[in-house]
């Protein structure tokens, strides 16, 4: 198993630092109203134009905040990411990012996954031992509060959740979304995602798992079943789960237990089930961690969870259309395999 010792830290870390002010290749979302709107994605997004889309950026900004908060990464890759966050984070290049949702067209853009990872990020440094990165937390807050003020104003409207196991899913969002709201204390947030969560998943049972499709980085299954972790009380919880996966012990639905298959790693949509089998050990070591002890699901999680991530991380640095995003999810993972 990959432990996340310095040598694995810098890895990681050095992989982002590769990325996040790589230019090209990039796939713009973008609306434009006008010709004038063309541009280059530096001008676009002065802050998160690499790592070949706006949300992958971001995260890989998370990645490399969350690992300069610990203490594995070395001085050298610490500085490194000190050093960045100083010179992309400024007050005048957030404003740019935060002006980009003003033109009509763009409430929605990277709704809600790269809001997601938008405010993960910055509870992350809101709570920074390294003093550069807080002073970088204040300086994005404004960008912090558009996104929160759009999401607030959406989520409501959103009648049905989005289950495809892509950038769209609502489970996800809503994980992420709570890591924000409750490391912010910002309770109205919780409320709001809390609320929508158990709406949307109440009253799911006999969760079938039609997974994965063929361009899916997340279980829809198991996804579902983090967020209704987070949402639930631990006894509301144990109910829900033992209805929603009766069959666990057993090993069904079998296409949960199985890691995915990737035929080519040079295709951006194929590998994204590199990103399913990282997602999918993240999500059964969390489930098996919530389950009281001697429960005998959790050997099978785990278990199950390992065959997962020892597919995924071998494959970190294949090929960009991975690399330029794998390590966050892999970081996840890790994370919960550690307990943190």
């Amino acid at each position: 198993m990959f432990h996340l010792d310095t040598k694995n830290a810098d890895y990681l870390a050095t992989i982002a630092l590769g990325h996040v002010e790589r230019e090209f290749p990039n796939h713009i979302t973008h609306m434009m109203n006008g010709a004038e709107d063309a541009a280059r994605p530096c001008h676009l997004h002065p802050i998160f134009f690499g790592s070949f889309d706006w949300h992958s950026c971001v995260h890989s900004y998370w990645l490399l905040a969350r690992l300069a908060a610990g203490d594995a990464l070395s001085p050298d890759r610490r500085n490194a990411v000190i050093d960045l966050f100083e010179r992309r984070i400024t007050a005048a290049a957030v404003a740019a990012e935060t002006a980009y949702f003003d033109p009509p067209g763009r409430v929605g853009f990277e709704r809600p996954y790269g809001w997601a990872w938008l405010v993960k990020l910055a509870s992350e440094l809101a709570r920074h031992p390294e003093p550069s990165l807080q002073s970088a937390s204040r300086r994005l807050a404004p960008l912090a509060d558009r996104v929160l003020s759009l999401w607030h104003a959406y989520w409501p409207k959103q009648s049905y959740p989005i289950r495809a196991g892509v950038h769209s899913n609502s489970a996800f969002a809503t994980v992420l979304g709570l890591d924000y709201a409750e490391a912010a204390g910002d309770e109205p947030m919780a409320m709001l995602l809390r609320q929508q969560a158990r709406a949307w998943y109440g009253d799911d049972r006999n969760q079938p798992a039609w997974e994965p499709g063929g361009d899916e980085f997340l279980s829809p299954a198991l996804i579902e079943a983090l967020a209704m972790q987070r949402v639930l009380t631990h006894s509301e919880f144990s109910d829900w789960f033992r209805a929603y996966l009766p069959r666990l012990e057993a090993g069904e639905p079998a296409t949960l237990f199985e890691p995915a298959l990737v035929t080519d790693r040079t295709d951006g949509k194929l590998a994204h089930l590199d990103g399913l089998n990282l997602t999918r050990g993240w999500c059964w070591y969390e489930l098996a961690d919530n389950l009281p002890a001697g429960d005998p699901r959790i050997s099978i999680m785990q278990e199950t969870g390992e065959r997962h991530l020892e597919a995924g991380l071998a494959h970190l640095e294949t090929d960009y259309m991975g690399s330029h995003w794998l390590s966050s999810f892999a970081l996840l993972a890790l994370e919960a395999v550690s307990g943190n």
